[in-house]
């Protein structure tokens, strides 16, 4: 995995304080403390705006996770792209699913350490199914998936849960869906934590 401002040691300490007192300037409070272990899948929801991104950031700063997140190519233009990379950034093309869900696997068996954070809407749009890479990636690397969310309602972030998955692919995603049925987006509208 390529090296992200979460490794370089001097910018990191920098934002953790900047990270915990913007977030704490703007009413918000992170409850709980992430997992203890070396290896998951995070699963954010509900992403439902633009400012998922920046509050999710902070959250990690402020957390001090060393994190790579996924999202659509088209935020990695060339100059754009190199930045995006150092945050932590991991392009993927929705048209090469099973290749990236493969990759992904080999990632977590080859490093001793890794946090990938994945949206499970895969976009900022309402949804009507959420995607299942998360999913895929958790069960096949065997590692769990901790859920994460940014309730703007409260101002509350957390990482609340380790879930194990066990293969029975709908019974689990009825259970992490319903997990997320009471957390409110900043767009609420947008979200739908049953996928309907």
């Amino acid at each position: 995995m390529h090296r992200t401002i979460f490794a370089t040691p001097l910018i990191n300490s920098a934002m953790h304080w900047l990270s915990v007192r913007l977030l704490r300037g703007l009413g918000w409070r992170i409850a709980g403390s992430p997992p203890d272990i070396p290896k998951y899948v995070l699963i954010a929801a509900p992403h439902t705006s633009n400012w998922d991104f920046p509050y999710t950031l902070m959250v990690c700063f402020a957390l001090r996770l060393q994190v790579y997140w996924m999202g659509k190519a088209s935020l990695f233009p060339p100059l754009l792209g190199s930045i995006m990379r150092w945050l932590g950034g991991i392009p993927v093309n929705r048209r090469q699913r099973n290749n990236l869900v493969d990759s992904t696997i080999d990632a977590f068996k080859n490093h001793e350490r890794l946090i990938v954070i994945v949206p499970p809407e895969g976009t900022r749009a309402r949804v009507s199914h959420w995607k299942t890479g998360f999913y895929h990636i958790a069960l096949g690397a065997q590692v769990p998936i901790a859920l994460g969310y940014l309730d703007f309602s409260k101002k509350e972030a957390s990482i609340a849960r380790l879930f194990h998955p066990s293969g029975d692919l709908e019974a689990d995603m009825k259970e992490i869906k319903a997990f997320y049925s009471g957390i409110s987006g900043k767009n609420p509208q947008q979200f739908a934590a049953d996928g309907e």
